[in-house]
């Protein structure tokens, strides 16, 4: 078994090597590595609502306290972790190859705190705000929530995390982004993502149809598996060091 494994990480290093444009995409597996709590993992109060029933437009219209307040706890838990060893290989494989997309679903900013300096924020970021008005973005740091006080915009209108919630759309450019890179990668890897949660699911087979390379790293198989070329069955943390010192080998 480890003999196929060390087959498996030289195959895909050997494509990474050839291949003129890699595109990777990171879903919450990545994150939960470092100790990032899934979208529905809570605890204490939080344990009583539904992500649906907070993450969405009508719940920050009705009560946009305790929407904040739900982020304001999810920002904290996020502040007391750091980029695992696969985030800061994702990076490595960035200054090591000729062209490299990464696109990803979590909010969380990790792979920037670990040093990728262009990534493709599929659902947002959770460390930026955004008027629900007028759509102006305020950067990390620049809007303190605190109870009693709502922050807003200078047009009135109420200032809310710069996520995408249930119901809303994909941030245009983001999205149309990651759709021209999938097209034109020779090599995808799908990365710590269950492959389910559309339009993001949609890209691995939309790189496969194109004629990429299709390669997943999961612990745990997915409906994209039986697509793949070649399917790694670790942690991101544990199997992208070993693509990176492959890909130095060769």
């Amino acid at each position: 078994m480890r003999e196929q494994s060390r087959d498996q990480y030289q195959a895909i290093a050997e494509r990474l090597l050839s291949a003129n444009h890699v595109v990777v995409s990171t879903g919450a597996g990545v994150s939960k590595e470092s100790g990032v709590p899934t979208f529905r993992e809570a605890d204490g109060l939080w344990s009583k609502f539904r992500p649906e029933e907070l993450a969405n437009v009508d719940a920050f219209i009705r009560n946009p306290e305790r929407v904040w307040e739900w982020y304001q706890w999810r920002r904290d838990l996020i502040s007391k972790v750091k980029p695992n060893p696969g985030h800061y290989a994702l990076v490595e494989l960035d200054t090591l190859l000729n062209r490299f997309t990464l696109i990803t679903q979590n909010v969380d900013n990790l792979h920037q705190v670990a040093g990728n300096e262009y990534v493709v924020e599929l659902h947002g970021n959770i460390q930026r705000n955004k008027c629900h008005k007028c759509s102006k973005f305020f950067e990390e740091g620049s809007i303190v929530f605190e109870q009693g006080s709502l922050p807003k915009c200078d047009c009135g209108g109420l200032i809310r995390p710069d996520v995408v919630w249930f119901g809303e759309m994909l941030p245009e450019d983001a999205i149309q982004t990651a759709w021209i890179a999938a097209e034109s990668c020779d090599i995808f890897l799908s990365i710590g993502t269950s492959a389910v949660v559309y339009p993001a699911a949609q890209l691995p087979y939309i790189a496969k149809d194109a004629g990429a390379f299709l390669v997943e790293i999961n612990p745990e198989v997915t409906e994209l598996s039986p697509l793949t070329d070649i399917s790694i069955r670790e942690a991101s943390g544990v199997a992208l060091p070993k693509i990176v010192a492959a890909l130095k080998d060769l």
